[in-house]
């Protein structure tokens, strides 16, 4: 894991990076400059295509397509502009319970 976190914690400072960047020489920077909606879009059909490998049982297209994922999962949090910190946080607050518990726990939306 320490791998991942290290890979994850170098692209979150690529993209904080690529903000400002011109959105015709940065796909971050287009990304950035389209806001969270059409973001939250582009990581939606990356989620489908993670899902649609693993049910195909393409190890190495989950792979491909979790790190796509990801990455797009991490520009979302910049274009909203939520820390992964914030991220962390709620993980965090949500160790040492059940899952069914904490999921019972939160407010009806």
């Amino acid at each position: 894991m320490d791998r991942l976190a290290a890979a994850l914690a170098r692209l979150e400072a690529t993209i904080a990076a690529r903000r400002g960047d011109s959105p015709q020489s940065s796909y971050t920077a287009k990304l950035l400059s389209d806001g969270p909606a059409k973001v939250a879009k582009k990581l939606g059909e990356e989620a489908v295509e993670t899902v649609i490998a693993a049910v195909e049982g393409d190890a190495d297209a989950l792979a491909a397509e979790s790190a796509d994922l990801l990455y797009h999962w991490l520009v979302l949090l910049a274009a909203a502009g939520v820390s992964t910190d914030a991220v962390a946080a709620k993980l965090e607050a949500r160790e040492g319970r059940s899952g069914l518990e904490e999921k019972a726990g939160r407010p009806l939306t």
